[in-house]
């Protein structure tokens, strides 16, 4: 059962979920392995973690799942605001919590990550060689990788057009007025960050209460900035790429070459699904069972980490 808790973020409350071991399978000297997990981009705790959080536990290994600053019940200003540099500051934060938690091994402390905070994962991992692995799913790895698929996938109008809401936005900053938004998801053709076909339907799929289906447009004007494949290379710890093939949002290639360029440290496997197709379903069920498959291996006390097969 989730359990309640907090912890600070440069000063601010963040709220997180510490979801325990149902036995201590791969408990060890230590305590039991622990994975911390994040959403994407403007994504929610309460939006599809808990599925796979739920299945980590039911495997022996705990789970601290967490909201962003200025995002879902955690603190923080300005609200809705996708920073990726804020956020891995949370998930800096957020590991150094778990870390913390009663009857968990620091040394054996796993990243989660799904679409922009798979990138953020692995940043992170790179930047903490104390982790121990990363899963990162369907991963935004590389910022101008992903514009231009979003070109091929729905022409330079719309990027231009994000664009342009985008610099409103950062207007209306400078002139200290309301804060500008636009939708994280739509339809195609629809004015939104991701642009994914039955947005609606899938979303309610998996949307908790306090996922809010608008972000601050300026998230427009830094997607190109954001490119974890440039820490790819400095990885010390095992991970696992779940890429869709028909992901229409984050650049399947970008994430097969990240795969490639952390050589024998990575395992790649591919899904044919979209973005969205990994938070409720068979393609989350797939993707879940990969996830245990990998990670009570890597995880075990038994035995040294496994290097990949990419």
């Amino acid at each position: 059962m989730k359990r309640d808790i907090t912890f600070l973020s440069r000063g601010v409350r963040c709220a997180a979920w510490h979801v325990p071991a149902t036995n201590d399978a791969l408990a060890g000297p230590g305590g039991r392995p622990c994975v911390v997990m994040a959403h994407g981009f403007g994504g929610t705790r309460d939006s599809g973690l808990l599925n796979y959080a739920e299945g980590f536990a039911a495997a022996g290994i705990d789970t601290f799942v967490f909201d962003y600053r200025g995002f879902g019940d955690s603190g923080g200003r300005p609200r809705q605001d996708v920073s990726v540099r804020r956020q891995r500051q949370d998930y800096h934060a957020a590991l150094a919590a778990a870390r913390r938690l009663p009857g968990v091994d620091p040394d054996r402390i796993a990243l989660w990550g799904v679409s922009y905070a798979g990138g953020h994962a692995l940043v992170v991992a790179a930047q903490d060689a104390r982790v121990a692995a990363v899963v990162s799913l369907t991963p935004v790895t590389d910022g101008l990788a992903s514009l231009a698929h979003l070109v091929r996938h729905a022409g330079v109008g719309r990027m231009l057009r994000l664009a342009r809401h985008g610099l409103r936005d950062a207007a209306r900053a400078v002139t200290a007025r309301p804060p500008h938004h636009v939708p994280v998801v739509a339809e195609p053709g629809a004015l939104a960050m991701m642009g994914v076909p039955r947005a609606q339907e899938i979303c309610a799929s998996f949307a908790g209460p306090t996922f809010r289906n608008e972000v601050r447009a300026r998230a427009a004007l830094k997607v190109g900035l954001n490119r974890p494949t440039t820490f790819v290379d400095r990885l010390a710890c095992p991970i696992l790429v779940q890429i869709g093939t028909k992901d229409r949002i984050a650049p399947p290639e970008a994430a097969r070459r990240a795969a490639r360029k952390a050589g024998r440290r990575a395992e790649l496997h591919e899904y044919p699904v979209d973005h969205l197709d990994v938070y409720a379903g068979p393609g989350q069920r797939q993707a879940l069972a990969d996830q245990l498959d990998f990670l009570t291996r890597v995880l075990d006390h038994h035995g040294s980490p496994i290097q990949g097969t990419g």
